[in-house]
This record gives C-alpha cells, structure tokens and sequence, in this order.
C-alpha cells in the first residue's frame, strides 16, 4: 500500500494595509485585538484545503475497497445543513463495521467532513482574524482524522441512560482525540439508528478494506 502524501501546495500570501505579508497562525502574541473578532478579512487563504481533500479522495478510492458517489445531496449527511455546499463526496467503504466519510466542500472556502454517523468536523471551524488559523494546520487536521477513520483509529459511542453523552475519540500516533456532545443535540432519528449499530462496535470502527485488481 502507498501511503498518503499531501500534493504540492502554491500557498497564497496575503499582506496588509502596509504591504507586510500577513503571517496567520502566529499574529498575535497574547490575546486578539478586539476588532479582530467576528472579522474575516481573508477567508480564501483557506483554499488549498479543497486540494487536499481532492487528494484525500483519490488515496481512498484507489488504496481501499469502497464506494464513491459524488452528489450534492450526499452533503445531507451533515448533522447541520449548510447552505453553500459546491460540492459533496461520500466515501463508504464494502464492510458495514467501517466508517463511512462524506466530503462537503463549501464556497467559503473549506472543508465539512461527516465521519461515521453522529459527527461532523469542519475545516476551519472559525476563520475569523482573531481565531488567526490558517490552511496548513486545518490541512493536517483533516488529513489526521481521515487517516485514522481510514486506519480503524476512530470510535463512536453513546452512553446509556436518560440524556447520555454522545463522544467521538481518534487515535493518532501520537496520541488521542476526543469529543462529547450531550444527545439532546442530534435528532432523535439519528441517534435511534444509530445506538444499535455503535453498540455492537464496542472497540470502534474497523480498518477499512484494502482494494483488490477485482474491487476496483
């Protein structure tokens, strides 16, 4: 199997009022200016991130054995609908007990990735001035939880009894990620399908199947 490697990126630059390139991701030394919050003066700097998720999709679609449709209507699996969706891609692999990856490219520019059935991870998730993020450490971050779903490294669970936790967790090489939300936050109909199947995963989604010269 040939590992991922992310492609080449022209990375845009930006300056500001002055002409000084703009160095996003390390602006600010203590806490943001006041007016920098709720500001977004350049949210294209996040662009190469539809690369690397073009790049990420071709690695899966020839490295495992899955399926792949492309429709704007797969981006109905977000738990929360968006309204400039350019483009979707579902991703499901041919073993039910492996988790299924959904593609939602926005105009903004950026990346919605929905990862197994209850969660979804947006890339960047604030792109404000103050937030100061920038394309290559959103970049890393969506390449490190498709890698890990991809690898068997991620789980779902929700936890028994009245107003349960609903938590994710990946596991990276170097170390673990993890989340919870309370399940009064997702519809009722997505955690009612959903609790039987994350019940008889107890130890997380499986490893995704290699593709063979007859799955392709």
């Amino acid at each position: 199997m040939t590992p991922y490697a992310r492609p080449p990126i022209e990375a845009p630059v930006f300056r500001d009022a002055d002409g000084q390139v703009i160095d996003y991701g390390s602006r600010w030394s203590g806490s943001p200016p006041e007016d920098t919050y709720s500001v977004d003066t350049h949210p294209e700097r996040f662009a190469p991130i539809h690369t690397i998720a073009d790049a990420l999709i071709a690695y899966l679609r020839n490295t495992y054995d899955v399926g792949v449709q492309e429709d704007e209507e797969v981006a109905a699996d977000l738990l929360r609908p968006i309204s400039d969706v350019v483009r979707a891609v579902r991703i499901r692999p041919n073993d039910p007990a492996c988790a299924t990856l959904t593609f939602v490219f926005t105009a903004y520019p950026g990346i919605s990735l929905h990862a197994g059935l209850l969660h979804d991870f947006l890339h960047p998730i604030c792109g404000c001035d103050a937030c100061d993020s920038n394309w290559d450490v959103e970049a890393d971050e969506l390449e490190q939880h498709v890698l890990a779903v991809a690898a068997g490294h991620y789980r779902e669970t929700i936890e028994r009894g009245f107003r349960p936790w609903v938590e994710y967790a990946f596991t990276y090489p170097d170390g673990v990620s993890t989340g919870r939300s309370r399940s009064q936050e997702f519809a009722a109909e997505r955690l009612d399908a959903a609790t039987p199947v994350l019940r008889n995963l107890p130890n997380g989604w499986a490893t995704w199947p290699l593709a063979t010269p007859t799955s392709r």
